[in-house]
C-alpha cells in the first residue's frame, strides 16, 4: 500500500509511524523541511519538502501511482486542495482531509458539497472528535481517561487510586477469584510516572493511575470496586466556546438526560456565535480565569468543568480555580503531552489530547482490515490495539498462557462473532477473533509481528 501523508506535525508523524509500522509504503510532505527531516530520520518513510497542494511536489511524492492521500496539515485550504489536486490530476482513488473550519464542516456535511466537486472520502474534524471524547469523559466522571472500542462493547478506563480504594495491596489474580463474573482487566499501571504492564502477582497501591479494558456494561461495577462513586452528572460548565465548546454544549443540549450547562467565553465574537447558536444554554461572556465570573456561573453547584480553551495552561489554571471553588470534577482539553504529568498534582480529574484523539479517529477510518484501531497512551508511552486475528498468526488456535507476548503486553478484552470474552490464561484465541491489547511502544512491534498484520485499506 502507497501511502502519501501531507504535513509531518505530531499527528502526521503519528500517522506515518503507525503506517510505515505495517510495511507500508509511506512518503510525508511538509513545506517545513525540518518535520521532513525529523520524519525520514526517526522513520523508514520518505520524503519530500514542499507545498503538499501543488501538483509537481505531489508528483515528486509518487501521487502517480498512491493509493491513498491524508491531508493533515493546519491548513483547511490546503488539505482541500491537496485532495482536490490528487484527484483531478492523479486520480488517486483514496483521499482523507483534517478540516477544523466549521463553515467548511457544515457545507459537507450538509452536503452542499458534493463529491465529485469536492472529492474527499474521509473527513476528519479535530473539534468533533474532541468534543466526542469531552462527552465520553462527562459519561465516565470517575475516569481521567477513556476510550471505545469493540464497537462501543469494550471501554478503557484510566481510574486514580485513593487509599479509600477497597482492592488496595491485593494481587490481580486475587481480583480475578474475588469478582469472576466482571468482565475487566487491569491492562497498565502508572506508578510514580512509570507506565508498565502488570503481572498476575502485582499488587496496586494508594496513588497509581491504572488502565482497565472492561466491558461497557459493567463500567458502572468497575469504577465502584476501584473505589470511585459514580454522580450523575446535572450541571457543566464549559469554559471556552469556541467549536470544541460549543459543540459539546449542542451535544448536551440534545440528551434526553437533561444535562444544564453554562459557557464562559472570554472573545465577545465567539460568545454571541455560541448565544446564537444555542438555545437552553446560558453564555457568559469574560474570562474563565475570573473568580467572579466562576461564582456567577455557580460553579460550586457544578458536577463538573470542562476547559476547552485553545490555550493548555488556561486550561489548567482555570481548572485549578473551579475546583478550588467547590466543583468536585475537572477535565482538561491539553495539546501538549508534557504537561501531563501535571495533572495529579493539580488534583485535575481527566484530561483529552486531541492528537492522540485525531489520530486514532484517522486510523479507525482509514482501516479496513486487521488492525481497527489504536489508542496512544500518555506521550505515546504504550498503544492500546484492537485487531482481528488472521489464521497465519502466531497467535490463532493458541491459548494466551502459551503464547510468548513480550512483558509489556496485556490482553484486555476479545470479542468471538458477537460474543464478548473476558481473556483468562486458559482462553484460546481463534482465527477471526477481534483482541484488543494494551502494549508498551518498545513492543508494538513484536504486537504486529503476532498479529502478521496485513492492513487492508477501503
Amino acid at each position: 500500500m502507497k501511502v502519501i501523508i501531507c504535513g509531518a506535525g505530531q499527528v502526521g508523524w503519528q500517522i506515518a509511524r503507525h503506517l510505515s509500522g505495517e510495511r507500508n509504503d509511506v512518503t510525508v510532505v511538509d513545506n517545513n523541511a525540518e518535520l521532513v527531516r525529523r520524519a525520514t530520520d526517526s522513520l523508514d518513510v520518505q520524503g519530500i519538502a514542499g507545498h503538499a497542494s501543488y501538483p509537481d511536489v505531489l508528483d515528486r511524492a509518487g501521487a502517480r501511482d498512491a493509493d491513498m492521500i491524508i491531508a493533515a496539515t493546519h491548513s483547511d485550504e490546503v488539505n482541500m486542495v491537496t485532495c482536490q489536486v490528487a484527484h483531478s490530476v492523479f486520480s488517486v482513488p483514496r483521499k482523507v482531509a483534517r478540516l477544523r473550519s466549521q463553515s467548511y464542516l457544515t457545507a459537507i456535511y450538509s452536503d452542499l458539497y458534493r463529491r465529485d466537486h469536492m472529492p474527499i472520502d474521509v473527513v476528519i474534524s479535530p473539534e468533533r472528535e474532541v468534543a466526542e471524547a469531552a462527552l465520553q469523559r462527562l459519561a465516565a466522571p470517575a475516569a481521567f481517561d477513556t476510550e471505545r472500542f469493540l464497537g462501543g462493547r469494550a471501554q478503557l478506563l484510566g481510574i486514580q487510586l485513593d487509599e479509600d480504594c477497597p482492592v488496595l495491596n491485593t494481587p490481580l489474580r486475587q481480583l480475578t477469584d474475588l469478582f469472576s463474573t466482571l468482565r475487566a482487566i487491569v491492562v497498565g499501571v502508572r506508578r510514580k510516572n512509570r507506565l508498565f504492564a502488570p503481572n498476575p502477582g502485582d499488587q496496586l497501591f494508594d496513588g497509581d493511575q491504572i488502565y482497565v479494558c472492561a466491558n461497557t456494561e459493567d463500567t458502572t461495577r468497575t469504577m465502584e470496586i476501584f473505589g470511585k462513586v459514580l454522580r450523575k452528572q446535572e450541571r457543566v460548565v464549559i469554559i471556552g466556546g469556541g467549536n470544541v465548546g460549543l459543540a459539546v454544549a449542542q451535544a448536551l443540549e440534545k440528551r434526553t438526560d437533561r444535562i444544564r450547562a453554562k459557557v464562559i467565553e472570554r472573545s465577545r465574537a465567539i460568545a454571541e456565535r455560541a448565544a446564537d447558536s444555542l438555545e437552553r444554554t446560558i453564555v457568559l461572556h469574560g474570562d474563565g480565569l475570573s473568580r467572579e465570573l466562576l461564582v456567577e456561573a455557580n460553579i460550586d453547584k457544578a458536577d463538573a468543568v470542562l476547559c476547552v480553551t485553545d490555550d493548555d495552561k488556561v486550561n489548567l489554571l482555570a481548572a485549578v480555580r473551579a475546583k478550588a471553588n467547590g466543583c468536585p470534577m475537572a477535565i482538561c482539553l491539553v495539546n501538549d503531552p508534557t504537561l501531563v504529568p501535571l495533572m495529579n498534582p493539580l488534583h485535575v480529574d481527566a484530561y483529552i489530547n486531541p492528537r492522540a484523539t485525531t489520530v486514532s479517529s484517522i486510523l479507525r477510518h482509514i482501516r479496513h482490515g486487521r488492525v481497527r484501531g489504536v489508542y496512544s497512551i500518555g506521550d505515546a508511552e504504550a498503544e492500546v490495539i484492537e485487531a482481528q486475528v488472521l489464521s497465519t498468526s502466531p497467535l490463532s488456535g493458541q491459548r494466551i498462557r502459551d503464547i510468548d507476548f513480550p512483558e509489556g503486553v496485556t490482553v484486555g478484552a476479545l470479542m468471538r462473532g458477537e460474543k464478548y470474552i473476558k481473556p483468562v490464561a486458559e482462553t484460546r484465541i481463534e482465527e477471526g477473533d477481534v483482541i484488543v491489547l494494551f502494549a508498551m511502544a518498545d513492543d508494538v512491534p513484536e504486537v504486529e509481528r503476532l498479529l502478521q498484520v496485513s492492513i487492508d485499506f477501503f
